[in-house]
């Protein structure tokens, strides 16, 4: 292809991405899910088509930027404020994937890894759509804790079981990866303390960009360690928060602002990427009749059994329980992610690939039809006035902020 024709497209793709998903919130279709039809669309259109390395490469800063943020959003004495509820809701998240693993095993004579897999692709809820949900959700502070809470436990467990699960081949394999994990561990706060004490006093503002270099390093590395690229990304984001004491501007308030901005940009490429890598055979009517019966059975029971939690224990309203157990309800980015290893790993069949990627669909559309709003994917919402380092470069904005309502 003609290197001009190459960068038109490229060009028109970014235009794209970036309109039309939000044009089609209108009619509350979530962007992550019209940035994974464009790609299949695109996919169909380009018959002979081949994975562009600049596509690639766009898709894995964005889930690399967006697990950095996860990690970054954590403190621990959020952890520590609510220790035994989130144990027990571990345990309960541990029952239930053991229980669906089990069936899968007995039933479909199926490995254990790819049980245990497939439980996490259709149980494990999505935090960042969780996190925008509640923005939309009439709650009390407490209540958006529990639910922030629990959503980001629920990623942390689900992190450490794929870990557990991609290495467990055997058992020396599982060794050296712990340990090159354990090394990582160590060596990123060095990594990060050396680049705050030679590097960030002589190149005032640098912090952001030397943060996303480390992350995008660490997702690196996981993903050669066969786990993918969001642990490296997500413990880079963690360590960064921890050193927050001793490097103050590393995960300052600015710099997360700055990670949610860069995030939001190139996340709808890794949607859009994930789906021209959707293969011809794993979008048939078998495929679609699976997912949904998959969605029919599994959505309404991981909505009940929140609704009937949060009415016995709290006492909501059934309209408010609906609207919380609603807004845990998103698979789609774990869900994306575990697809592509049992398929690529596993061997997992073409229908039952199209079935999960049908299943997460459905499942992300729950919040937008029962929210007031739609629930989109913008990592920036209206949070109120702009930060400090913002409107010390665009005085403008602090102005702005000033004079809204």
């Amino acid at each position: 292809m003609p290197a001009i024709t190459r960068e038109v497209a490229l060009l028109a793709l970014i235009i794209a991405l970036m309109v039309l998903p939000r044009m089609l919130q209108r009619w509350r279709l979530p962007a992550p899910l019209s940035s994974f039809a464009l790609g299949i669309a695109a996919a169909l259109a380009l018959e002979n088509h081949t994975q562009d390395a600049t596509l690639a490469l766009l898709a894995t800063l964005g889930i690399s930027s967006l697990f950095l943020f996860a990690g970054l959003e954590i403190d621990l004495s959020d952890f520590a404020k609510g220790k035994w509820p989130l144990a027990r809701h571990a345990l309960l998240r541990l029952v239930t994937l053991g229980t669906a693993a089990y069936g899968l095993t007995h039933y479909l004579d199926l490995s254990w890894q790819t049980s245990v897999l497939l439980g996490l692709a259709v149980l494990t809820p999505s935090a960042g759509f969780i996190l925008d949900t509640l923005a939309a959700l009439d709650l009390d502070d407490e209540e958006r804790y529990w639910i922030r809470m629990k959503a980001i436990s629920g990623e942390i467990l689900a992190l450490l079981v794929l870990f557990i699960v991609l290495q467990s081949s055997s058992v020396s394999n599982l060794a050296w990866s712990s340990v090159a994990l354990a090394a990582m561990v160590v060596a990123l706060p060095l990594i990060l303390l050396g680049l705050g004490r030679f590097v960030v006093p002589y190149a005032r503002g640098s912090e952001f960009s030397l943060l996303v270099m480390v992350g995008v390093i660490a997702a690196f590395l996981t993903y050669k360690l066969g786990v993918y690229y969001l642990v490296g990304a997500f413990l880079a984001g963690f360590i960064a928060r921890l050193l927050r004491v001793r490097m103050p501007t590393l995960a300052s308030d600015g710099n997360l602002h700055a990670i949610r901005m860069f995030a939001s940009f190139f996340i709808p490429f890794y949607f859009f990427h994930k789906g021209m890598g959707v293969p011809r055979d794993a979008m048939t009517g078998d495929a679609v009749l699976l997912g949904a019966a998959l969605a029919l059975i599994i959505v309404p029971c991981r909505v009940g059994l929140v609704w009937a939690q949060r009415r016995l224990i709290r006492g909501e309203s059934a309209t408010v329980s609906l609207r919380v157990s609603a807004a845990l309800t998103p698979t789609l980015i774990f869900t994306l992610v575990l697809a592509s290893i049992l398929s690529e790993r596993f061997g997992i069949s073409d229908t039952l690939y199209g079935a999960l990627l049908v299943y997460a669909g459905l499942a992300t559309m729950v919040p937008s039809l029962v929210m007031s709003r739609p629930v989109d994917f913008d990592m920036l919402p209206d949070t109120g006035p702009a930060p400090e380092w913002a409107a010390q470069d665009h005085p403008s904005l602090s102005e702005t902020s000033k004079d809204s309502p």
